[in-house]
């Protein structure tokens, strides 16, 4: 947090309209961000009316990442958030690390040469939730005079390592007798400091000095955290924030080194901040950070929170993998990462980024063997090893492989219940050294990513074992029947376990008949896997046995109510007579199925469904439904998950389906298969399993 105060020099056309852009919407506060060349990182190149340094959490965002500053490059409009409750709503992730009252817009900035932006506009909490038609217009107009100024340079901007700060346009005070005033302040038995709005010192009375423990001439010009290193802290940091944000007194006691607690009361305007300041004579308080704690920047601790609620949202292991190579190397300007587990004494790799994949294949594998690589000394101990450049790690692990062209590294143990079960290895294509606020920020890092790596080995393995489970239950093949073509499908959910209970069988009863079952139980896990495979067999048992469509599907439903399964079943049941060119249907509370004339003509059939399976309601009925099926008539079967689409009436997709399958009457069976389920993930959003089954009778079944 450290550095030089926000000094503002000569005025530069990208400072003059940013400062025109918060003068003109009345806005408080106004930034421009740039995407970088890689499209890895979205980062500030300006800031208008509050210091660098209290900006810095966010002085740079992963473009990866789901957030306001990112929809606005991404879809080119403007983002609106009006609130801390709307920022919660729409960006979780976002508001996890700006716990601040505040409004805020983002306008895309179009038609920048050799990039993409946004103009960051920041507003008080009080304002209108609305934006009206003139503000968005001014907004607009804005970030055109933004984008025009970027084209006119003579080189496309760069992000830099600091913003540039740039001083608001003021009002033209009320004249005053400035000595008078500073003769009153002078007499006040209390401390009192005035800030500008880039957070500098322009005027400290001698209490102020004394109580702080410095002469004036060492704060006069410079921001508080800068000349006074105890302010330079959490506490202190996020108190001027809220008073910042919210324009709202606010007060705080922090340390000064070495027994001296101080009161401090924090106002703030659009002029400015004024800080009093008194000594505090109650019992030191309790938990309040000191020079000597060694906490992390506050930009770090923001960082954590971000991240943290980023991997709350992971799944599977590809998740956490993908999560840390999108979001946390452009962060901390790493090049590549390797994340690997341990196994039977060998290093295991289960992700990496930023490196070939032959050298991957070498390191996969290597021996666990605390001596030989930093990494199995991680994974022996459970601390962190830190490497500037290529020497100090010949120095210490002179065994270890030199197999790709890095120059620096950190070792992270992913610890979890303090045991380590992984890895993370960050990479630089340069010597890096590591500062003292890195290394307090990497070293919790590994322990959020630690814990999302524990829960998501726990989750592959049970829905590795899931979906043994329903593979084991659903046929590996399909019976060939004479004089019948047969194509399948079955795709798991996009959410959840990614199983569910959703199966479809073709059972041959003879040499001219042939009986298809479609269904779905209720849920999405290993239940309904395993109820799934015993309704198939009941259905199979019945279907044999000679029963017909209606008494197949009354006997199944009395055998799960002798389960007391305590979930219901949807199914539709056909049985296909070949040689008299028929089917006899009977539905269980499923989707009706879908008939194609030889002419192509599709259409929904008409169907009379009985209630699910498995309700437990009295003895329930199954009305039977007979058509005709000539050769090269076909009939789909279908469950679902094929046509549902939040918001929309399931008779349309299904008529859509319909439709969709008579346009595609030129293609064989099993394109067609793959055409209608893509027909069915591009128009609706995937969040269930998809069965189908389609039936072709062919010529050969004329007698």
């Amino acid at each position: 947090m450290t550095g030089a105060g926000e000094t503002p020099g000569a005025a530069d056309p990208l400072s003059e309209a940013l400062a025109a852009a918060v003068h003109r919407t009345g806005a408080r506060y106004g930034g421009v961000y740039v995407l970088d060349p890689t499209e890895a990182v979205l980062g500030l190149v300006a800031l208008c009316g509050i210091p660098i340094d209290v900006f810095a959490p966010w002085w740079r965002t992963a473009y990866a990442a789901h957030g306001p500053a990112q929809d606005s490059v991404r879809g080119g409009r403007i983002v609106w958030v009006s609130s801390l409750e709307e920022l919660s709503r729409n960006y979780p992730r976002v508001a996890a690390s700006i716990p601040y009252e505040l409004a805020f817009a983002l306008v895309p900035l179009r038609g920048v040469r050799h990039c993409r932006g946004t103009l960051l506009l920041l507003w008080a909490p009080d304002r209108s939730p609305r934006l009206s038609t003139r503000e968005r217009g001014r907004m607009a107009s804005s970030a055109r005079r933004i984008t025009r100024v970027l084209n006119a340079a003579a080189f496309p901007p760069v992000i830099p390592e600091r913003p540039r700060f740039v001083a608001p346009r003021h009002t033209q005070p009320s004249p005053q007798s400035a000595d008078s005033a500073a003769k009153l302040v002078e007499r006040l038995p209390v401390g009192t400091l005035a800030l500008d709005l880039a957070g500098r010192i322009t005027y400290v009375n001698t209490a102020a000095a004394s109580l702080l423990g410095s002469p004036l001439e060492k704060l006069l010009g410079t921001q508080p955290w800068q000349s006074l290193p105890w302010l330079d802290n959490i506490a202190y940091m996020d108190a001027y924030r809220v008073a910042m944000s919210s324009r709202e007194p606010l007060a705080l006691t922090v340390l000064r080194p070495p027994d001296q607690w101080l009161d401090l009361r924090i106002h703030t305007d659009d002029s400015g901040t004024s800080i009093l300041v008194t000594p505090d004579h109650s019992a030191k308080p309790i938990g309040m950070p000191s020079a000597s704690t060694g906490a992390p920047p506050d930009s770090r601790i923001h960082l954590l929170m971000g991240l943290a609620a980023a991997l709350t949202e992971t799944v599977g292991v590809q998740d956490v993998v993908d999560l840390v190579a999108d979001q946390i190397l452009p962060v901390f300007g790493a090049h590549g990462m390797i994340m690997s587990t341990a196994d039977a004494g060998r290093i295991r790799i289960i992700g990496y980024r930023g490196y070939e994949p032959a050298i991957i294949d070498q390191f996969d594998g290597l021996s666990a063997d605390a001596d030989l690589t930093p990494a199995g000394r991680v994974l022996a101990n459970g601390t962190s090893s830190f490497f500037a450049d290529r020497s100090e790690l010949a120095r210490l692990y002179p065994r270890a492989p030199q197999l790709s062209d890095k120059q620096a590294w950190a070792f992270l143990p992913l610890l979890s219940s303090g045991r380590p079960i992984g890895c993370l290895l960050l990479a630089y294509n340069h010597p890096h050294t590591f500062t003292v606020a890195e290394r307090s920020i990497l070293t919790p890092l590994a322990g959020l990513i630690a814990q999302a790596l524990d829960r998501a080995r726990l989750y592959d393995a049970k829905h590795g074992l899931a979906l043994a489970l329903q593979q084991t239950l659903l046929p590996h093949a399909l019976p060939t029947v004479t004089g019948l073509e047969v194509a399948a499908r079955y795709l798991p959910a996009g959410q959840g376990m990614n199983i569910g209970g959703d199966f479809y069988d073709l059972i041959r009863l003879d040499s001219t008949t042939a009986a298809a079952v479609i269904g779905d139980v209720q849920g999405h896990d290993m239940v309904a896997a395993a109820l799934m495979g015993q309704v198939r067999m009941a259905v199979h048992s019945h279907a044999t046995a000679g029963a017909t469509p209606d008494q197949v599907l009354a006997r199944t439903d009395r055998d799960l109510a002798d389960l007391n399964a305590g979930r219901f079943v949807s199914c539709l049941y056909a049985h296909l007579d070949l040689a008299r060119h028929q089917v006899s249907l009977a539905s269980a509370g499923h989707p009706p199925p879908l008939l194609r004339h030889p002419d192509n003509r599709a259409h929904t059939v008409d169907i009379h469904p009985g209630p699910p399976l498995g309700l437990g309601f009295g003895t329930p009925s199954y009305p039977l439904t007979t058509l005709p099926l000539p050769p090269e008539t076909l009939l789909a079967l279908y469950t679902d998950g094929l046509v549902e689409d939040p918001g929309t009436d399931i008779t349309r997709t299904i008529a859509d389906l319909a439709h969709h399958l008579g346009e595609s009457g030129d293609l064989p069976l099993h394109q067609l298969a793959d055409s209608l389920v893509h027909h069915s993930r591009r128009t609706n959003q995937h969040t269930d399993d998809i069965a189908l089954l389609l039936l072709q009778p062919n010529r050969l079944a004329e007698p």
